[in-house]
């Protein structure tokens, strides 16, 4: 039955066979790669004006400023990236590019800082896709969570599924919103012109936010509200962990789409900004919600326009699609991981449908967890999100500093340099963001890194040394078995004991001796009247249990025949009558999944299931 449902609900097995690879062109891997940074603007601004309202709606006019520091920000990161995109061909990803230029320790914080980003980036990707249709429909309010939960089980099926970057499946949605977006400025823009440079301040909502206290207007808070901005460079990394996937010449045509994206994001970023001070947007505070886009689409486009629908629906799209940028990315960092023994094996296995299966349903599961624990509350969620993203940008950075360095290619000095100042310039704003937002989330963050680390490092020891014990470098020549003793355990004597007895005089003619542990008396003294006949002259043992204890006996015996004999194998023989429906395992004590459960951690025994299957 479990076969069968995971069949529908994932799809039938595929062949082992070299995996298809889709070349993308400049215009398709825009949409691909870029869906994650661009989706951004759905919550960055709104981001900006709730920090600035704890000086009160009068320090909102900062908000185009900051905005404009965070613009020139993702343009160094950008040009920065270009030249992870020229050394690393091949795919630059922060945990290669540190593992490589760094060292194992650097390489390590920088995939726990990624695999909490890709985490959060699901959890934040889809409350905000949640928050952009319940601006428009109210009345699902009550029901984020769940919403939430189900784009997230969506999405895991959908990846489960072995859905891929499939240009048709991306061009739509992330076209549909940056023209949605540039609609919105330029209407925007117009009617500010038309108006004077002034136009009718948005209605201000019932219940607007409103900070646990309020501030004076201070250097500090306008560090916390640039920290709160920069959440709009999420994803702008992933053009260079991608580069594979363009068409020839791969470099070049990546370098040209990180460029693209960059001016994009810049423009609706700054464009979304400056209408928000100028309609004086603010932000909404209410039980219900409504994201500063989704006010500043209704004083622009109307309530009720269609062009106002279209945004929102646009921006839930472009959300679900940057949250499968990271159920692409974490089970591909999971496998590195997994390949370097730093994960789990399971992590680095393809499933069914040739995807990597269990890094999927991880991510889907931790992200439900963040989406249940903060009630779908995508602002609530940028409190810890940023930490991870300055990190991985600052050690991807400084990597690349040292790769210059070491390799001096031609030009190494000039792209040493674009490097040192992408370093220099995201490690700054890392130490703000931490700082600033530290007491609000980011402490959580930067305690789970090094916990992260440390729970890598472990599993690397675990296999590392079990390579070592299961290694013949050292090992002595086999011997030859010299005695073979079986023990049969039995529950009774019926139709499952004898293929097991059978199999027990096979592997041991001489030395086989059958085990039955008394619970009572009369039961017991049947027992031995019929062992008489079906036996097959295998001597009977049988233990006292004064307590009604099975393991304890049983143990204590196998522990005394095992001493007996230092060059044999103990052989413990089960025998198991199997149901042939699932559900009568129920009916069952499953005693035989105990015993082996407990001589699994017995030290130089062997245990054999001999099965008996049943007939309906």
């Amino acid at each position: 039955m479990l076969a069968e449902l995971k069949r529908l609900m994932v799809g039938q097995p595929l062949a082992t066979e070299p995996l298809a690879h889709e070349r993308l062109s400049k215009r398709i891997a825009l949409a691909v790669f870029s869906s994650d940074a661009l989706s951004s603007v759905a919550y960055a601004t709104e981001a900006i004006l709730i920090a600035l309202m704890a000086a009160q709606s009068g320090a909102l006019g900062y908000a185009t400023p900051i905005s404009v520091g965070i613009a020139l920000l993702l343009i160094t990161v950008a040009f920065s990236y270009r030249q992870t995109i020229i050394a690393y061909p091949q795919g630059g990803g922060t945990y290669i590019v540190s593992r490589e230029n760094l060292g194992v320790t650097p390489s390590l914080v920088a995939a726990s800082a990624l695999l909490i980003d890709y985490v959060l980036t699901v959890a934040v990707s889809m409350s905000a896709a949640v928050a952009a249709i319940t601006s428009a429909v109210h009345v699902l309010e009550p029901y984020r969570v769940e919403l939430a939960i189900g784009l997230i089980s969506l999405v895991t099926l959908a990846n489960l599924r072995g859905l891929k970057e499939s240009g048709r499946i991306f061009a739509v949605p992330t076209y549909l919103f940056i023209g949605s977006m540039f609609a919105l400025i330029g209407v925007g823009l117009v009617k500010l012109m038309l108006g004077g440079g002034s136009v009718p301040a948005a209605p201000v909502p019932a219940i607007p936010y409103v900070p646990e206290e309020f501030q004076e207007l201070s250097f500090f808070l306008l560090l916390r509200a640039f920290a709160a901005g920069c959440t709009a460079l999420t994803g702008i990394e992933a053009i260079a962990d991608g580069v594979p996937a363009f068409q020839k010449p791969e470099s070049r045509n990546a370098s040209i789409t990180l460029v693209i994206m960059a001016v994009i994001l810049c423009t609706m970023f700054l464009g979304t900004t400056v209408l928000a001070n100028a309609y004086h947007i603010i932000p909404d505070g209410s039980l219900e919600p409504e994201t500063a886009n989704s006010q500043l689409a209704r004083m622009i486009f109307g309530n009720n326009s269609l062009f106002y629908y279209v945004l929102q629906v646009a921006t839930m799209l472009i959300l679900v699609l940057a949250s499968n940028t990271a159920f692409a990315d974490f089970p591909r960092l999971s496998y590195f991981l997994a390949q370097d023994r730093f994960l789990p094996r399971q992590f680095a296995q393809r499933g069914d449908r040739l995807v990597f299966s269990n890094g999927v349903v991880a991510l889907g599961i931790f992200a439900a967890i963040l989406v249940i624990a903060f009630g779908a509350r995508e602002q609530s969620l940028l409190h810890l999100y940023a930490v991870g993203v300055f990190l991985s940008f600052t050690l991807s950075q400084f990597g690349m500093v040292q790769r210059w360095r070491k390799m001096r290619t031609p030009g190494w000095r000039r792209n040493a340099a674009i490097n040192s100042i992408g370093a220099l310039v995201t490690g700054t704003v890392l130490v703000v963001i931490a700082s600033t937002k530290f007491l609000e989330g980011a402490w959580a963050v930067l305690m789970l890194i090094p916990i992260m680390v440390i729970l890598l490092r472990s599993i690397h020891h675990h296999y590392t040394a079990v390579a070592r014990q299961l290694s013949l470098a050292d090992a002595p020549p086999p011997s030859a078995v010299r005695r073979h003793t079986a023990v049969v355990l039995i529950s009774g004597v019926h139709r499952g004991v004898v293929p097991a007895l059978q199999y027990a005089l096979s592997i041991a003619p001489d030395n086989v001796t059958a085990v039955y542990v008394d619970m009572d008396a009369e039961v017991t003294a049947k027992l031995k009247e019929k062992w008489k006949r079906w036996g097959s002259g295998v001597p009977l043992t049988v233990l006292s249990s004064p307590y009604r204890s099975l393991l304890r006996p049983l143990m204590q015996f196998i522990d005394e025949i095992d001493a007996q004999y230092d060059d044999d194998v103990l052989t413990i023989v089960l025998p198991e009558f199997i149901p042939s429906k699932w559900w009568q395992h129920l009916l069952h004590n499953q005693t035989a999944l105990l015993i082996k459960a407990a001589l699994l951690f017995s030290k130089g025994k062997i245990v054999t299931s001999v099965p008996y299957h049943l007939e309906d």
